[in-house]
């Protein structure tokens, strides 16, 4: 593979989580990234963020080779944001797009890790959004995203596992007291999501020529959103 092939500039959203981000990589150079707070709803922000790291780098959403985006699990309205964004931009430019789990790039702030990695989502109603990953250079699934009771989740592990992400934040005291000293937890910026980190997915994906067609480009949800069960109560299902 030359060098040229590996240069693939990629633009990466993620608003799966209450702290949205976006990057703009080169191959394995990070150009740029901005990190949006609590403020992940808000699709001006967004392109606002989008424009200012093309213009520091002086790139245009042409000159860009695709665009990635996390489909969640995570936040119903800001994955929605984050994909309908990548889409439109995708539509203008004519460029393909790489779509990816937001639990596979959290678990992603901590490659080459000698234990597996457990990212947590809160995904409240006493649930988690979470899966278990062994990371290297990639992501490797040991099991699947799933939204999940957290006692349930941590009664499948047995191995000394690192806990990411705000959800392994808010029940921390479950898991140690569950699991004691096989609980393993990182430094508070590790819990951070990263858009940097899905662009290395991205980027992989990109170099296989394995990108998402836009019509198969939807979010991730893994429970039905309050509207929809609204719905169905009121449609008596």
């Amino acid at each position: 593979m030359t060098a040229e092939e590996n240069d693939v500039k990629i633009l990466t959203i993620d608003t799966s989580s209450n702290c949205s981000s976006v990057s703009l990589s080169d191959g394995s150079t990070l150009l740029g990234e901005c990190i949006l707070g609590e403020d992940r709803s808000n699709s001006g922000r967004l392109l606002e963020s989008v424009s200012g790291l093309l213009k520091a780098a002086k790139l245009t959403p042409e000159g860009l080779d695709a665009f990635a985006v996390s489909l969640g699990p995570g936040s119903f309205t800001g994955v929605r944001v984050g994909i309908a964004t990548v889409k439109g931009l995708a539509l203008a430019t004519g460029k393909p797009v790489v779509g990816f789990s937001s639990l596979a790039m959290l678990a992603m702030n901590l490659p080459f890790s000698s234990h597996p990695v457990a990212p947590m989502y809160d995904a409240r109603k006493g649930e988690v959004y979470a899966a278990l990953y062994r990371c290297g250079s990639l992501p490797e699934t040991l099991r699947s995203d799933a939204v999940i009771g957290p006692k349930e989740f941590l009664s499948g592990i047995v191995k000394p596992t690192i806990f990411v992400g705000d959800g392994a934040v808010r029940y921390r005291e479950l898991i140690v007291s569950t699991l004691g000293e096989l609980a393993i937890f990182p430094p508070w910026h590790a819990n951070l999501p990263r858009a940097c980190a899905g662009a290395v997915i991205a980027h992989e994906a990109a170099l296989s020529g394995k990108f998402t067609p836009l019509a198969l480009l939807n979010p991730t949800y893994l429970r039905a959103s309050e509207a929809e069960i609204a719905k169905r109560r009121r449609d008596g299902l």
